[in-house]
């Protein structure tokens, strides 16, 4: 897989991520483009180097809402955070 490839993957899992945990990442990038896009741009690339993506798209087809990150995810910490936990 190509370099934007991984990258746009990355992105939706993320997005994906963030919406079933009932985060709008959408919503706090707006509110401070500048600062919130760079700490988006690093979730993403985060998320790139994890090697369960597989698992994860397979959990977020079968999970329309989720209670918690799973353990693997590179992000947990993050999406709780914005989260309010």
């Amino acid at each position: 897989m190509g370099l934007f490839a991984k990258l746009a993957r990355s992105s939706d899992l993320v997005q994906g991520m963030a919406s079933r945990l009932g985060v709008d990442y959408g919503e706090i990038v707006a509110a401070d483009p500048q600062a919130q896009g760079r700490k988006y741009m690093r979730a993403v690339l985060r998320c790139s180097t994890c090697g369960n993506q597989d698992g994860c798209s397979s959990l977020q087809r079968e999970a329309a809402e989720l209670d918690e990150a799973p353990s693997y995810c590179r992000n947990a910490r993050l999406l709780s955070h914005l989260r309010g936990d």
